[in-house]
């Protein structure tokens, strides 16, 4: 089984890290982004390096684009795929290993996973869910996330000195998620467990001691959604997962996958938003300012902080055919990386990008929820618990000060922080 692991980890990610290793060592740019330092890869000269080579520039063998509108278009357009270690792009020789070392585990980087499938079966899976997480059902959720916030912060009183990341961002996204899958509250350390294992799977390059443990919590995962689903087959309740298990469309591979996906799914990228929220509002005392003397700016300092400092910094795409984009020739099969923190920050669609503005008046047309078909399902969740909790936060403790920076989290493209201490203080 070890062996069988290993041979996967060194197929999907082992030998990516190496050379991207080596490319950043040479100063390449794709190299830098992957394995670099920078924090804000937006404003990075690495990414400015990319935008001084054209809007689709290739580099270490890869179509590269850091342009708002090749981005935006590849993002829409169904001549491009997701990336899958199945895709027919792939020689025949990895395809048929990956094949037989796949561990039929519900890794959310990998199909049946809706995040990594296309059509038909992409759209079978968003249809079962969707409405769940459409316009009505998520307004009805907003007194909910309201007392959750305020719940948390009331438990603040008595640790003035908390962790901001681990005692308030992570805490309230999961405490709504759950409630949607209808999972149990003293479940609710043990999938923050489970996410932060998770999450380095929807990296590339990871190293091989992540990639082992991150599959040791998937065997958990798994057996933990087949004894849950089968309760739900037997005794249906009105949650968002008995909706996967309400009609025999998907296996139950199908269902244990996307059961993973909507719970990682549905608090991860909030927990980092709240957290670089929390980071830049802290920084920039002038705009808090303004959203205390303007509460109506909330959501677009949302907006504009999902702009500024995403949770995902690039995703990639496969050309499914010959395509011709931004007058290049794209020849089917090519793999095209997508750099959303470059895009965020092209200056011909948003003015002078370094400059965090919550009153900027297109902040919304970032790209940090992608676009399309593969648009975040949960963008309108993640939306309104940025907009109640932070503003929630500020509210409660308007002169609270970090203890020192925060502690990046060691991710590469997940854009967060691990660590967020904190002193709390209220007027």
């Amino acid at each position: 089984m070890l062996t069988r692991a290993w041979t996967r980890w060194l197929l999907t990610h082992g030998l990516l890290r190496t050379y991207l290793q080596w490319s950043a060592h040479r100063g390449d740019p794709l190299g830098q982004i992957a394995f670099g330092q920078d924090r804000l890869l937006g404003s990075s000269p690495y990414i400015e390096e990319i935008r001084r080579r054209g809007r689709i520039p290739k580099m270490s063998g890869v179509y590269v684009t850091a342009d708002y509108e090749v981005c935006r278009l590849i993002l829409r357009d169904r001549r491009f795929g997701v990336v899958t270690p199945r895709h027919p792009a792939l020689p025949k020789p990895i395809r048929w290993m990956l094949n037989k070392t796949d561990p039929g585990l519900p890794n959310l980087g990998e199909p049946p996973s809706m995040l990594v499938t296309d059509p038909p079966d992409h759209t079978r899976y968003r249809r079962l869910v969707g409405h769940a997480f459409g316009p009505k059902a998520i307004a009805a959720l907003e007194e909910r996330i309201a007392e959750v916030a305020d719940e948390l912060l009331e438990r603040l009183k008595s640790n003035p000195r908390p962790d901001l990341i681990g005692d308030f961002s992570a805490r309230m996204p999961v405490t709504i998620i759950a409630e949607m899958l209808g999972l149990p509250a003293d479940m609710h350390s043990t999938l923050l467990k489970w996410g932060d294992s998770g999450a380095p799977l929807l990296e590339r390059g990871l190293d091989w001691t992540t990639y082992r443990d991150a599959l040791k919590d998937l065997t958990e995962v798994k057996q933990y959604f087949d004894q849950h689903l089968d309760g739900l087959v037997a005794e249906p309740r009105d949650d968002v997962l008995s909706m996967l298990v309400a009609h025999d469309e998907l296996t139950r591979r199908e269902q244990i996958a996307n059961a993973a996906l909507l719970l990682d799914a549905g608090f991860l990228t909030t927990v980092n938003m709240l957290g670089n929220g929390i980071a830049l509002l802290t920084s920039h005392p002038d705009q808090l300012e303004l959203l205390a003397a303007q509460p109506d700016l909330w959501p677009g300092a949302v907006e504009e902080i999902l702009r500024y400092d995403g949770p995902v910094r690039m995703t990639g795409r496969v050309a499914n055919c010959d395509v011709e984009i931004a007058d290049q020739h794209i020849a089917s099969g090519s793999l095209m990386l997508l750099s959303l923190a470059g895009a965020n920050h092209d200056p011909a669609v948003f003015p002078d990008p370094r400059q965090f503005d919550v009153t900027r008046d297109n902040s919304a047309e970032h790209l940090s929820f992608g676009s399309g078909i593969h648009g975040c399902l949960g963008a309108r969740l993640a939306r309104a618990e940025g907009a109640i909790a932070l503003r929630a936060l500020f509210d409660r403790y308007p002169k609270l000060r970090l203890d020192g920076p925060p502690i990046p989290h060691p991710l590469r493209n997940l854009h967060a922080y691990r660590s967020m201490p904190a002193t709390l203080v209220a007027d």
